[in-house]
């Protein structure tokens, strides 16, 4: 990368910087509200059995990804880890 790329690099991430410290940015989602109807009617099914109360061990790193992919889809950590449960189980 030549200097002037570099700088003009730098400068876009300086900038970037400044938005987001100035809690200016907004960032967007790439979920559609279809999506999201998708994801919440297939959360109440999944919601609507009995449940069972369980403690499971799992790695950090795991959670740290599991965490953010829900952050990403717009729905709690625990709705994503029992959607993929479910899916497992059902194969």
């Amino acid at each position: 990368m030549n200097d002037a790329a570099e700088k003009a690099t730098l400068d876009e991430e300086d900038d970037l910087i400044a938005l987001v410290e100035s809690h200016a940015f907004v960032p967007v989602s790439l979920m559609t509200p279809e999506w999201a109807a998708d994801v919440h009617a297939a959360a109440k099914r999944a919601m609507a059995a009995p449940r069972v109360k369980i403690s499971l061990r799992v790695p950090e790193t795991d959670l740290v990804r599991l965490k953010a992919r829900a952050m990403r889809e717009g729905i709690p950590y625990q709705t994503l880890i029992n959607s993929i449960l479910h899916q497992a189980a059902g194969r």
